[in-house]
């Protein structure tokens, strides 16, 4: 466990509370009205271990937070993790990074202990949140008007998606919608199959595991000693980032593995063009670090721009997040400002 404290020497202002909880690490935080963090931390979740441990380790982290908030009145508890929750009763509905905690409404195990309200959202929609409010979707300059529809994208192990419209998420019916991993670009009879269940969906075409899975069924075709080559016999198996680094040395195998993901990439943001009409949209995730690499985010919006149905959807600005490993903390704490304060006073 490590632990990182910022100068407090900051007005009494309110703070949240702020944690992202993935299926490795449990990390939250402290963060002002300002989207500054400070002070945060992070615990480990044993592979094995079932509801209660994992809601008492997690709690006790919170615990922790609340000690090192410096004094300052604290507005609540955000808290960020992959899967389904419903959207009246906060309840876990699915989880795939925590399985365990499936059927638990998280604000009923912390809000007695904390003595705080606690909020908690899927974390592709929060981390769209706090792009939104403190990252790539505010205004370049003081002239530019904030992001009126702002799209985030992640395209990591797998492809998740948060839509922010007039400054509030938008969730659907159920707090399930922007699942834009799972739109259908490959209609094809032996088309990738899908975690989800369905074969051709985009993140079995543009996610870090999909772009390794298609490189290392390749294989075949590469040149001995060829960078790709390479990485596998050091690695045993290819990831997207072994991809990305072996077409940025010129492997002909990696390179069109990566015009192939960029092409299903440019067909699943076209559609999101179209479907959302968004003016930002903000793409996040290892895939998109590799893509900035290659340089391939301009090919990617010119794409997008050709696919637009209209010049109402080719009015948009794209752009990678920028707050890093702190995205699912800066949007979990969005969520208590929003929550506590009202969607217009975060803008």
């Amino acid at each position: 466990m490590t632990a990182n404290r910022s100068d407090t020497n900051i007005a009494n202002s309110p703070v949240a509370l702020a944690m992202d909880w993935g299926g490795t690490w449990a990390r939250a935080a402290v963060i002002d009205r300002a989207g500054r963090i400070l002070w945060q931390d992070r615990t480990a979740n044993r592979p094995d271990a079932l509801q209660d441990e994992l809601a008492t380790t997690a709690g006790a982290l919170l615990r922790q937070a609340k000690y090192n908030a410096f004094g300052h009145p604290i507005a609540g508890a955000g808290i960020a993790l992959a899967g389904s929750i419903d959207a009246d009763t906060n309840m876990l509905l699915s989880s795939p990074n925590l399985p365990a905690l499936n059927g638990v409404t998280l604000p009923d195990l912390w809000q007695p202990m904390l003595n705080l309200p606690v909020w908690v959202g899927n974390d592709a929609n929060l981390a769209a949140l706090g792009e939104c409010y403190y990252g790539a979707g505010r205004p370049a300059t003081p002239r530019d008007r904030p992001a009126r529809t702002l799209v985030f994208v992640t395209f990591s192990t797998g492809v998740g998606a948060g839509v922010v419209d007039g400054g509030e998420m938008f969730i659907g019916a159920a707090g399930a919608a922007a699942e834009v991993g799972h739109m259908t670009i490959d209609c094809r009879a032996d088309a990738p199959a899908c975690a989800c269940g369905n074969s051709g969906c985009l993140e079995a075409l543009a996610s870090g595991t999909a772009i390794g899975r298609a490189a290392q069924a390749r294989l075949g075709d590469a040149t001995p000693g060829a960078p790709l080559q390479l990485a596998y016999e050091a690695n045993a198996v290819i990831t997207g980032e072994d991809v990305f680094n072996a077409a940025e040395r010129g492997d002909s195998v990696a390179v069109e593995v990566v015009n192939d993901a960029v092409a299903a990439i440019i067909v699943g943001m076209g559609n999101v063009l179209n479907l959302f009409n968004p003016d930002v949209v903000v793409l996040g995730g290892g895939v998109t670090q590799g893509l900035l690499q290659l340089d391939l985010l301009g090919r990617i919006e010119d794409g997008m721009r050709r696919r637009a149905m209209s010049s109402g959807h080719r009015q948009f600005r794209l752009a990678p997040a920028t707050l890093g490993d702190s995205q699912g903390m800066v949007g979990a704490a969005s969520l208590v400002w929003a929550k506590t304060e009202g969607q217009a006073a975060l803008r």
